[in-house]
C-alpha cells in the first residue's frame, strides 16, 4: 500500500498508470463495439466478447498488483525457474495445446486460454536482464558473449514455429538484439545477427507455402480482393471510411461481418473507422508515452551502472515499441500481418494479463529508483568468471 498511498515518499509514477488505465478503457470501448456483431451470431449475446475482455482485464489488474508488490531484485531469483518453465509450456502447448484457426498457440485451463508464447516475451525480459548484468563484460568483449544467448533463441524460435508463431519469433528476436544494445555490445555483431535473421526469416517465408501466401498478398492485396488479401482490403476499407474524424463510437460498417478478426488483430482498423486519423494518432501517442516511460527510466538507471532493473525497462520499452508498430502497420498494410497485439488494447487475455505485469514491473521499478532502493552496485562478474556458468 506504501507504493500506492505512501506520503513520505516518492509514489508511484501516476502518468505512466493513467496512460495505462486510458488505453484499457479505449481497449474496452472499441472491442465492445468491434465484437457486437460476432458475439451475437456466434453465442446470442452482444456482449459475450465484452464480458471475456473485463474479465480478463480483472485478472490483469490483480495479478498486476501481485507483481507491483514484490520487489525487482526477487525477479533475478526467480527468472530461472520461470523462463525454464514456460519452455516446457511451450513444449506442452505443442503435444496438447488447442488448435484454433490453424495454429496450436493456447493451453486451455477451462475459465481461459493461455498462450505461453504471450509469457514468453515477459520471462524472457526477467532472464536476459539478469544475464546480461552478471555477463557484461564477457557480452560487451567477446564474440562468445554476444553470440551465446542466441542459442536460448534458436530453442524458443524452434518452439515459436512449431506452433506456428511467427509474429512472437521475430518480437523475441527484437527484444534479444534491443537489450544487447542498451548493454553497449559492437555495431559489427548486431550486423552479423541482423542478417542471420533476414536470411532465417526469408527461408521461412519461401518453404511456407501460406506464410508465402501471406507475404504476396501483403505486397498487392487488390489483386485477389476475395481471397489471400480480403482481410487487408477491408481493413484499408475501414481506415479510408474512418477519414479525419472517423464515423462515430458504434457507426462501423466493416465490423458488420465484412472484416474477419475485428475485435482481435485487426482491432485498429474499427477504431480507425470510427475514430479517424485524430483517433489513431491520439492511440498512437498513448502507447509512445509508455515506450517513453520504458526507455527514460532505463537511460536513467543504465547511466550510473549496468543495474538489473535498467535492462528491464529497456526490455519492457522494446517489446511495447516492437508490437505497437507492428500490430499498427500490418492493419494499415504497412507490413505483412503477425497476429501480434496492440498492448493493452487488443482482446485477448494472455496478452492483457502479461502486459499489465509488464507496466506494473515498470511501476515498481521506477517506485525503487526514485526512493533509493535499487543498489547501483551492479553484480558484474570478471570476464574469467563470466564463461563458465550460464
Amino acid at each position: 500500500m506504501n507504493l500506492l498511498f505512501g506520503r513520505n515518499k516518492p509514489g508511484f509514477d501516476r502518468v505512466l498508470l493513467i496512460v495505462t488505465l486510458l488505453l484499457i478503457c479505449l481497449g474496452v470501448v472499441i472491442i465492445s463495439s468491434a465484437s457486437i456483431m460476432e458475439s451475437g451470431m456466434k453465442f446470442d449475446d452482444d456482449m459475450y466478447q465484452t464480458k471475456k475482455h473485463l474479465f480478463s482485464i480483472a485478472m490483469a489488474v490483480f495479478a498486476g498488483f501481485i507483481c507491483a508488490s514484490i520487489p525487482s531484485r526477487i525477479w533475478a531469483k526467480c527468472s530461472l525457474p520461470s523462463f525454464v518453465t514456460v519452455l516446457v509450456l511451450l513444449v506442452l502447448v505443442l503435444l496438447v495445446g488447442r488448435r484454433i484457426n490453424g495454429a496450436t498457440r493456447w493451453l486451455s485451463l477451462g475459465f481461459m486460454n493461455l498462450q505461453p508464447s504471450e509469457l514468453l516475451k515477459l520471462v524472457w525480459i526477467l532472464y536476459f536482464s539478469s544475464y546480461i548484468t552478471r555477463k557484461i563484460k564477457f557480452i560487451s568483449f567477446t564474440f562468445k558473449g554476444f553470440f551465446k544467448p542466441f542459442l536460448f533463441i534458436g530453442v524458443m524460435t524452434g518452439l515459436l514455429m512449431l506452433q506456428p508463431d511467427m509474429g512472437s519469433s521475430v518480437a523475441v528476436v527484437f527484444i534479444t538484439i534491443a537489450m544487447l544494445n542498451s548493454a553497449g555490445a559492437g555495431l559489427f555483431k548486431f550486423i552479423i545477427v541482423i542478417g542471420f535473421a533476414v536470411v532465417v526469416g526469408v527461408l521461412a517465408v519461401v518453404f511456407s507455402p501460406y506464410r508465402m501466401k501471406r507475404y504476396t498478398s501483403f505486397l498487392d492485396p487488390w489483386e485477389d480482393v476475395f481471397g489471400d488479401g480480403y482481410q487487408l482490403t477491408q481493413s484499408l476499407m475501414a481506415y479510408g471510411r474512418g477519414g479525419l474524424t472517423g464515423e462515430g463510437l458504434g457507426n462501423s460498417y466493416q465490423k458488420l461481418g465484412y472484416l474477419p478478426e475485428a475485435h482481435t488483430d485487426f482491432v485498429t482498423a474499427i477504431f480507425g473507422e470510427e475514430f479517424g486519423f485524430i483517433g489513431m494518432c491520439c492511440l498512437v501517442t498513448l502507447e509512445f508515452l509508455i515506450v517513453c516511460k520504458a526507455f527514460l527510466l532505463s537511460i536513467r538507471i543504465l547511466k550510473v551502472n549496468a543495474i538489473y532493473q535498467g535492462y528491464i525497462a529497456a526490455g519492457i520499452g522494446s517489446w511495447f515499441c516492437f508490437q505497437t508498430f507492428v500490430n499498427i502497420g500490418a492493419a494499415s498494410g504497412g507490413l505483412p500481418t503477425k497476429g501480434l497485439t496492440l498492448p493493452l488494447v487488443s482482446y485477448g487475455g494472455s496478452s492483457m494479463i502479461v502486459t499489465v505485469c509488464a507496466i506494473a514491473i515498470l511501476l515498481r521499478i521506477d517506485y525503487e529508483w526514485r526512493n533509493h532502493l535499487i543498489s547501483i552496485d551492479a553484480p558484474v562478474e570478471d570476464q574469467a568468471a563470466s564463461t563458465k556458468e550460464v
